[in-house]
């Protein structure tokens, strides 16, 4: 609704266009209605008003004044004078302060009614103007984002590039630079024992304190990766020790530590992505070295990145192996990445190495819409376990044996998924027995491929479509025969068949004996 102010030193014209202008039909609220220039004022300073029907002339502040001090204070305010008075000036001057309506007393209640309904349709208009450019400036942050992230991940062709380093200036940052990642340490963690709402607020919190560090320090190009990373380019005037440090101080009191990866120096916007891949792949080796740390790329030794890059393709496999129910193969690959830890030397760090092992399982769960902690009924007291183990071989047990059984139970609930699957179609042929039913008709509605489809069904059903539909129709002919007085040609177009002899046939082949002789015999 919109607010109007009613304005006039005559009362008995006050109370007509409060009693008899249909306020509520245009959209519109009289919130208030004042005798006098300074009253009118005095709520002005107090309230919005989006509409003010003012008399001309007044007692010691005229309408005309009083126009001009609410446009002062409200920019946008539409304004409808009335006056018994025609003298041209008082409409010059009414027409000079952007008057939407200028109404001559005694007033026709249609005409300011008019005035009314045009004003709420411009007052509509704006509003919706309004709430689209502060929609598109919301947007902003979002596409700036988006952009970023694409000259990060080298997805952007050359005009895009010419574009992207114009928009965001990005010849004037101090080159060569570096991409850095920022990391929220213990993120997985932590989900596992709160809330979503609690993991979105630290998500917000980590962010914004990233975006303050980075302001302190005149970053002008960062870039959010997620809730728990963080992307930025740092000129060479600027080094990951400022900003780890800038960010300590943000962090202040937070649980949270921070690991920042840090990729190697180039020289031109296109080189930017290999940056952004090395603080990716130095972000990673924390699981080896320890967070909290700032991991220079150019620091790892050739072997350590080669372990690292090995260590995303054994999960990889792992995870596969997991999926496909393949015991032997995920004790093969949980050996390969034991293997590989194996010159770690240190239980902490082993430790360290299995809790990381358990949050990329999550993490990998939570894509196929699966949590780790609901299916194996784990808490963080459970990851204390790890703990009490002393040696490198129990901790790969305890992990191996709970991997065991997350696989039996993705295989027990693919299962149980294909079984509805194949009894739901099983359902559905019963109900379409005289449709020319195919299978290729059926995965199209299941969006299934028929050969998988048809696959699905004959391992939960023990028999191929083809056959279990000629079943249902073999013995639903036979039901209806002994059961009914239904002509042989009418049943056969019952259950799905044209073509009277193919049937007799087919039923002939079924039953051992011809359509007749076995309602005789029944």
């Amino acid at each position: 609704m919109y607010k109007v102010l009613l304005v006039d030193d005559e009362i008995l014209d006050l109370k007509g266009m409060q009693a008899f202008i249909p306020w509520k039909d245009l959209g519109m609220q009289v919130v208030h209605a004042v005798t006098s220039g300074f009253a009118a004022a005095e709520i002005i300073e107090r309230e919005p008003i989006d509409i003010l029907v003012t008399d001309v002339r007044m007692p010691n502040m005229s309408g005309l004044e009083l126009a001009r001090k609410a446009l002062d204070k409200l920019e946008n305010i539409k304004i409808i004078f009335v006056s018994g008075y025609q003298d041209f000036n008082y409409v010059k001057q009414a027409m000079a302060l952007n008057a939407c309506s200028y109404v001559v007393k005694p007033m026709d209640d249609n005409e300011l009614i008019e005035s009314l309904q045009k004003l709420s349709e411009e007052l509509g208009a704006e509003r919706q103007k309004a709430e689209t450019e502060q929609f598109y400036k919301g947007m902003i942050p979002i596409v700036r984002n988006e952009h970023l992230l694409q000259l990060l991940e080298g997805s952007l062709d050359d005009g895009a590039m010419q574009a992207l380093q114009r928009e965001y200036e990005l010849d004037r940052l101090n080159w060569p630079v570096r991409v850095v990642v920022v990391e929220r340490d213990e993120w997985m963690l932590k989900r596992g024992s709160e809330d979503a709402e609690a993991e979105s607020d630290w998500s917000g919190q980590f962010v914004h304190a990233v975006s303050q560090a980075c302001g302190r320090l005149r970053i002008d190009h960062v870039c959010k990766l997620g809730g728990n990373r963080v992307g930025l380019i740092l000129g060479k005037d600027k080094s990951p020790e400022q900003l780890r440090d800038a960010l300590t101080q943000e962090q202040f009191g937070s649980p949270f530590t921070f690991t920042i990866g840090a990729g190697e120096a180039v020289d031109m916007p296109r080189a930017l992505k290999e940056s952004y891949r090395h603080a990716l792949l130095a972000l990673d080796y924390k699981v080896f070295i320890g967070k909290g740390r700032i991991i220079r790329h150019e620091e790892l030794q050739q072997t350590q990145v080669k372990d690292v890059q090995n260590l995303d393709i054994q999960l990889d496999a792992l995870f596969e192996a997991m999926t496909e129910y393949n015991l032997v193969q995920v004790h093969d690959e949980l050996g390969l990445l034991y293997g590989l830890a194996n010159n770690l030397r240190s239980k902490y760090t082993i430790q360290n190495f299995t809790v990381f092992l358990i949050m990329r399982l999550d993490a990998h769960l939570q894509k196929i819409n699966e949590d780790l902690f609901q299916m194996l009924n784990l808490d963080l007291g459970s990851l204390d376990d790890l703990l009490r183990y002393e040696t490198m071989d129990e901790i790969h047990s305890w992990l191996r044996y709970r991997i065991y059984e997350l696989s039996e139970l993705l295989q027990n609930k693919k299962q149980k998924k294909n079984w509805k699957l194949a009894h739901d179609i099983a359902a559905d042929v019963k109900q379409r027995l005289h449709e020319n039913i195919t299978l290729k008709d059926v995965a199209e509605k299941y969006s299934f491929s028929p050969n998988y489809l048809g696959h699905i069904f004959k391992e939960e059903m023990n028999t191929n479509f083809s056959d279990y539909v000629a079943t249902l129709r073999m013995e639903k002919a036979g039901e209806l025969l002994a059961g009914t007085n239904l002509k042989v040609y009418e049943i056969a177009n019952l259950i799905g068949y044209r073509y009277l002899p193919y049937f007799s046939r087919q039923f002939k082949d079924y039953h051992g004996m011809t359509p007749l002789e076995y309602r005789r015999k029944t």
